[in-house]
């Protein structure tokens, strides 16, 4: 296999997790308005812990590490989406 093919199957990839991410960004959105409903704060540490975790295993030894770097960061702009939507329901609401 050559460089081209090797980065054509990434870009491939890259599609898919693109996808992936917005599905994923969508169901934020609905997170988001169940803790606006309940009173809920955006960041619970225990529930990061928990996916934190469980992706490293998934990943294994090799690319555990990996993992936990990349939903650090899914996780953190899922955070600050969630406080988007939830300050701007509480503007609306002044």
């Amino acid at each position: 296999m050559n460089l081209e093919d090797i980065r054509r199957q990434i870009d491939d990839v890259d599609s898919e997790m693109i996808q992936l991410f917005c599905r994923r960004m969508e169901l934020v959105k609905g997170v988001a308005e169940y803790k606006i409903e309940n009173g809920l704060p955006v960041l619970r540490p225990e529930r990061e812990n928990e996916i934190l975790s469980r992706v490293s295993r998934q990943a294994g030894d090799e690319f555990g590490g990996y993992a936990e770097d990349l939903f650090k960061c899914i996780m953190r702009v899922s955070r600050e989406m969630q406080q988007k939507i939830i300050d701007g329901r509480e503007s609306a609401q002044k």
